[in-house]
């Protein structure tokens, strides 16, 4: 379990600066890059997809799965969306919010799943959470995206 905990912790810590850093560029209007660092979190699901399959031999509590479900959910919709449909849903404000709630619910899930594997990487993904929350909103009130 320390392994799949551990895993978890990195897991959450890339995305999470992976997001930053996708907002960063996305104010710097380098949507280059932004794609780029986009298709590296959704690299992500290689290790979550192992957390979850491990998840019922460690005997994991239901939290735990729901938590890594959102997070998946969350990279298949930017994936169908963003990577294979193209679709500019970020103009719809309904699809926006619903999006925005998918994410910050994945995001919340890493900050659970990194705390498992203690205070520090607890204190990591919370502070590294505020960064992207911040900077979340912030991009989408500069760029509309």
């Amino acid at each position: 379990m320390e392994l799949s905990n551990l895993i978890g912790a990195l897991t959450g810590t890339v995305f999470f600066v992976l997001a930053i850093l996708v907002f960063i560029f996305r104010l710097l209007r380098n949507p280059n890059v932004e794609k780029w660092l986009g298709i590296f979190e959704l690299l992500l699901a290689v290790p979550l997809i192992w957390m979850l399959i491990n998840a019922a031999a460690e005997k994991r509590p239901l939290l735990y799965y729901i938590q890594v479900t959102f997070v998946l959910l969350w990279l298949l919709v930017v994936l169908l969306l963003d990577y294979i449909l193209h679709f500019d849903f970020r103009q719809t404000r309904w699809m926006v919010i619903l999006f925005v709630v998918l994410f910050f619910a994945a995001s919340g899930g890493l900050v659970g799943i990194a705390s498992n594997a203690g205070q520090g990487w607890s204190i990591i993904a919370i502070i590294l959470f505020f960064i992207t929350a911040f900077l979340a909103f912030l991009q989408r009130k500069l760029t509309g995206k």
